[in-house]
């Protein structure tokens, strides 16, 4: 039985778990935190998850945490128009073949967390904290504080933005800082007004900052998510905010969002970071994937999905060469990144390209957004999204 390492034990890493070890590998875990467990808050499912969730058997399970978002609904944030709004009910799915939900972060990794534990092939390590890596033509060793090591048949670094794996493989240093700091908070949704309340992602574009806001939790719960375009230099993750500091980072933002806004508490805040795509991420026997290989910023709502669909192709691939020899395993490891890579890095650049052009214009250029975008019909919008929600083969740009 061929044997992975697989070092994260996150979204992406526990996929790729799941992914290998139904193709007959034994797969190691190893997570530096003390616990299993995934932070954030709400986080977006397009159907293309749902095609790899299925692949990995546990769509099912997600798909009973979710809620199925009835539109995409853009609105200028500012004066409060609604700009346009894409139905994601009947029409969609049909096209797609499967539905557009919102989840809190834990509804799509504890299903794969569960899927995981009960396998006889997997063992999930906790408290490794994973400095590098070696190989020669025996395997591949993961270097672990301590002077200890651990050898096995492949390696997948799946350790986040900041990936050890990543600075031994690529060395291209620390993520470029986007300059844009979010402000995140999750409300029970009973503290909603009913007429503030509807199923679908709203988001409220304004100049340099935007607010998006959607029910998450099986509708029990209210996820808030506020972006300003601010310059921030350096990079923090989930600090404690003031309410009165994120209200004052908004002015002019109309008053039914500044309602919903205003409703928010126990806020916290990060830096936005990402990577500019590369375009090579296998070394031998090791490979990264998820943020460890293309980090995006959040403005397609696809990192998630990407990380998961390079997990189901990496257990197509690597499936196969599972009891092969390393040069078989290499070979399935370039394959994976020569179809992966120009998709992933198509979607970095649109990811940074909406942020630009939908989010965050300003004045004419916000006006000429709205024109644009309202003059098109259901139909132009789906035709503008194919190539991303639509995809089965993992590779389609």
């Amino acid at each position: 039985m061929s044997h992975t390492v697989v070092v994260g034990g996150g979204i992406g890493g526990l996929a790729a778990t799941l992914a290998l070890a139904r193709r007959g590998h034994r797969v190691t875990v190893l997570e530096r935190r003390e616990e299993f467990s995934e932070l954030g808050a709400g986080i977006q499912l397009a159907p293309n998850a749902f095609h790899a969730l299925d692949r990995l058997g546990v769509g099912d399970p997600v798909r009973a945490r979710s809620v199925f978002i009835d539109a995409l609904r853009l609105f200028d944030g500012t004066t409060g128009e609604r700009v346009n709004s894409m139905p994601l009910t009947d029409s969609y799915r049909d096209r797609y073949g499967n539905p557009y939900a919102v989840v809190h972060r834990t509804d799509l990794y504890l299903p794969l967390l569960d899927a995981c534990r009960p396998l006889p092939n997997v063992e999930l390590l906790t408290g490794c904290h994973v400095v590098g890596y070696e190989q020669d033509t025996a395997g591949a060793t993961v270097l672990l504080a301590g002077d200890l090591r651990l050898t096995a048949d492949a390696v997948l670094g799946a350790d986040g933005l900041r990936s050890a794996v990543r600075t031994h493989l690529v060395g291209d240093g620390e993520p470029r800082v986007s300059g844009h700091t979010i402000y995140r908070s999750v409300i029970p949704m009973e503290r909603v007004p009913a007429e503030l309340r509807a199923n679908a992602v709203s988001l409220w574009a304004g100049p340099k900052w935007h607010f998006v806001h959607y029910p998450i939790s099986g509708g029990r719960q209210l996820n808030l998510a506020a972006t300003r375009d601010d310059g921030a230099t350096e990079a923090v993750t989930g600090v404690p905010t003031a309410r009165g500091h994120v209200l004052a980072q908004f002015p002019g933002l109309s008053p039914q969002a500044q309602r919903l806004l205003g409703l928010g508490d126990d806020w916290r805040r990060w830096v936005l970071c990402d990577r500019d795509p590369v375009d090579n991420w296998v070394d031998g026997r090791v490979a990264l994937l998820g943020d460890a290989a293309h980090p995006m910023l959040q403005y397609a709502a696809q990192g998630a999905c990407q990380a998961l669909e390079d997990a189901v192709l990496i257990g197509d691939l690597l499936g196969d060469a599972a009891h092969g020899s390393g040069d078989s395993i290499a070979r399935a490891l370039t394959a994976y990144n020569v179809r992966r890579r120009p998709r992933t890095a198509k979607a970095q650049r649109v990811a940074r390209e909406l942020g630009r052009q939908v989010y965050h214009p300003d004045g004419v250029a916000a006006k000429e957004r709205n024109a644009a975008l309202s003059a098109l019909s259901s139909e132009q919008l789906y035709e503008k999204v194919d190539w991303l929600h639509g995809a089965r083969d993992y590779a389609r740009v």
